[in-house]
């Protein structure tokens, strides 16, 4: 040690940076000039909103066979690269499925303009200033969506008997099934939060990111149902280790699927599809059970009464 100032030859022990954590409280974030209790009413008003139409959303999706993926990432991860190419093998492996796509972004038609090259139907989804996609805006977006024959705008707002009789039901030709994308805005926080009345929400995460993305963004991981570690043919040029971003990701979701993809090379593409097709099928009942037919026939019916409640107005 210098016996002039002090010092020393020796580093002293290196501190933790200060850290400000404003999500500490009950509500888990901290809003200017509103208390955490109001913080806790208002979110809990304005998701309670969004759940009701989620769940219109859903039991729409289910009595008519469609399947909704709800697509999550950074901007940048590759998403709609990889959702391109998934449509174009698709097409190739399992033909007879329908696939539809919502796409949603803050600004421009660019990324659909993308989508609509490959032939399958979509449509554009700009949130403006908004950072997520939210239930009401699928509702509507699937409402143009070209998803079967008959009008999809009508919704269910109260559960109705059946007019038709029961030995009918087994007459009903079932409808084709049907993959409906939801490619959300570029976001790792906000949207983990809605719910848009999908099946499942697949997180992707690219190796040009960091793998230290589960820790930083736990929510959304922890809803994740799939995690896809996206552009893979990059590993040699980038500091990304794919094993320590999933044993990150399993300590906030211990069951997370994770499958190692890259849309340009087509690795990975065959686990990715088998999940997709697995699911799908896990996912269809039989079309012969009544209260499966029950509810197709009371979604048809509403739909019907909406169509010529449009018609009379109109008259």
């Amino acid at each position: 040690m210098c016996t002039v100032c002090g010092c020393s030859d020796q580093q002293g022990a290196t501190l933790p940076p200060p850290t400000l954590h404003f999500g500490k409280g009950a509500a888990g974030v901290s809003l200017p000039g509103l208390s955490q209790a109001r913080t806790i009413t208002l979110e809990t008003n304005i998701l309670s909103a969004n759940n009701q139409i989620a769940g219109q959303n859903r039991a729409y999706f289910k009595s008519h066979r469609i399947r909704a993926l709800n697509l999550l990432s950074s901007p940048g991860s590759g998403k709609t690269t990889l959702l391109c190419k998934t449509l174009e093998v698709l097409k190739k492996v399992a033909p007879a499925l329908k696939t539809s796509v919502i796409e949603g972004d803050q600004q421009t038609s660019l990324d659909a303009e993308r989508i609509q090259t490959t032939g399958v139907p979509v449509i554009q989804v700009n949130t403006g200033k908004g950072c997520h996609l939210d239930a009401r805006m699928v509702a509507e977006a699937t409402s143009r969506l070209p998803l079967h024959g008959h009008n999809p705008s009508a919704v269910i707002a109260k559960p109705h008997k059946s007019t038709i009789s029961l030995n009918t039901l087994t007459s009903l030709q079932p409808l084709r099934e049907h993959l409906l994308f939801i490619e959300n805005v570029g976001n790792l926080v906000c949207p983990a939060l809605w719910d848009l009345g999908e099946d499942a929400k697949v997180v992707i995460l690219s190796v040009t990111e960091g793998e230290d993305k589960p820790l930083k963004y736990p929510d959304m991981f922890d809803k994740a149902d799939l995690l896809l570690i996206n552009k893979i043919d990059l590993l040699p040029h980038v500091d990304f280790d794919p094993k320590r971003a999933l044993k990150w990701a399993r300590s906030i979701h211990p069951s997370l699927d994770a499958i190692e993809i890259s849309a340009t090379t087509g690795e990975g593409m065959s686990d990715w599809l088998d999940w997709l097709l697995k699911k799908r099928n896990a996912a269809q009942s039989p079309r012969k059970d009544q209260t499966g037919l029950l509810d197709r026939i009371a979604m048809l019916e509403a739909e019907l009464a909406a169509a010529r409640a449009t018609l009379q107005e109109s008259a």
